[in-house]
């Protein structure tokens, strides 16, 4: 096994770190403090590729495999979460489902202005009654001849003011269960298409996340994604991918927890010597490094086998689980390394670790992964 980067993903990686780290780093703060991400930065990301990586060049995407997406998802999150998520919407659950499963129409409208950045997307399947229970879909879309009518209410939904295009997850035929649900398209600027309150959220401040509500919204039948009933498989079969973004996502705020943390160490002096030289910060230190790397080979390797077409849905919700928990445990112990300057916005670690506590929660919680890992094992 090779697990050695090829020059183009290394070329990937250098990309996403500079666009970081000179895009993203110097206005972190007061975007968290905001609660607002700036429009030119969405536009900027678009520029650079970053919104539709693994998306054909005949969609106006960049054509690259899911290991480089991983590794761009790495060092954003690094420095900006809000920003990394926004790119792991688009990418994981909005462009991929689009490409995977839509219709040629649907691409050549919807798919191309997605990739490159011009607009981005949003998916609404959690709903008040409905987050990890996919099956209860209470917003419905009743079949009416050329086209459907959409009532219910989305909530926590990532791009969801931000965002042009929303994949719908809603029930057309209740009988059915969940082989009568279905996958739409929505526009923003529908009638009856209603962007409802912001969440005033612990982490990812800047990334705005709202619930949407749709009252009477007529969608042509043409948005509907694949066959009638398909909806419910298209949103786990999308949310299988998604999970290593997220997997990713919490990678890079660990490995810039630690990167911080590590650079302090060298600098902030106790007892007339760094702190670094001390045996509990280096302990720290060491344990860090270890569960990184550990979550890192996870999250490749999920990546990895979602590129050589193997089924990958074990691998993922071990990444997602694990890199996850390391996430949370990192960033609290990268506070404490700070000791009580770790407690204050300047340093940056309290927001990295406000940010780690929602990969354990979207895309599944930690006792959803441990569900689908026990299905896949038990199979």
């Amino acid at each position: 096994m090779d697990f050695n980067l090829s020059e183009e993903h290394l070329a990937v990686q250098a990309a996403a770190r500079d666009f970081a780290q000179n895009e993203l780093l110097s206005e972190v703060i007061e975007r968290d403090n905001a609660q607002k991400f700036d429009p030119a930065l969405i536009r900027k990301m678009g520029e650079q590729g970053f919104l539709g990586m693994m998306v054909s060049p005949e969609y106006g995407g960049s054509g690259m495999d899911t290991l480089s997406y991983v590794i761009a998802m790495e060092e954003i999150s690094k420095v900006d979460a809000s920003a990394s998520v926004m790119m792991s919407v688009n990418n994981s659950l909005v462009c991929w489902g689009l490409e995977k499963y839509g219709s040629e129409e649907q691409k050549q409208k919807y798919l191309t202005r997605l990739a490159a950045g011009e607009i981005i997307g949003a998916f609404c399947l959690s709903e008040p009654e409905a987050g990890s229970d996919a099956t209860s879909q209470h917003t419905t879309a009743a079949d009416m001849g050329d086209h459907y009518l959409l009532n219910g209410t989305k909530n926590w939904i990532t791009n969801g003011n931000s965002s042009s295009v929303c994949l719908v997850i809603a029930q057309t035929n209740p009988e059915k269960q969940h082989r009568g649900i279905n996958a739409l398209i929505v526009e923003k600027g529908l009638e009856g298409f209603v962007v409802g309150k912001k969440e005033d959220k612990m982490g990812i401040r800047a990334s705005d996340t709202h619930t949407l509500m749709f009252t009477d919204v007529k969608v042509p039948k043409e948005n509907r994604i694949a066959e009638d009933g398909f909806g419910f498989k298209f949103a786990m079969s999308t949310l299988n991918g998604g999970r290593i973004g997220i997997a990713a996502q919490a990678l890079g705020i660990a490995a810039g927890a630690f990167e911080l943390s590590l650079k302090y160490s060298k600098e902030r002096k106790t007892f007339g010597r760094p702190i670094s030289e001390h045996q509990a910060i280096q302990f720290k230190l060491s344990e860090m490094a270890v569960k990184i790397e550990a979550a890192r080979l996870l999250v490749y390797k999920a990546a990895r086998m979602k590129d050589e077409g193997k089924d990958y849905i074990q691998a993922a919700a071990m990444a997602k689980l694990y890199a996850s928990d390391v996430a949370m445990w990192v960033t609290t112990e990268a506070v404490q390394v700070h000791g009580g300057y770790g407690y204050v916005k300047e340093y940056h670690v309290e927001r990295l670790m406000r940010d780690a506590k929602i990969t354990q929660i979207y895309e599944g919680t930690s006792e959803i992964q441990k569900l689908v890992i026990a299905r896949e094992l038990l199979k």
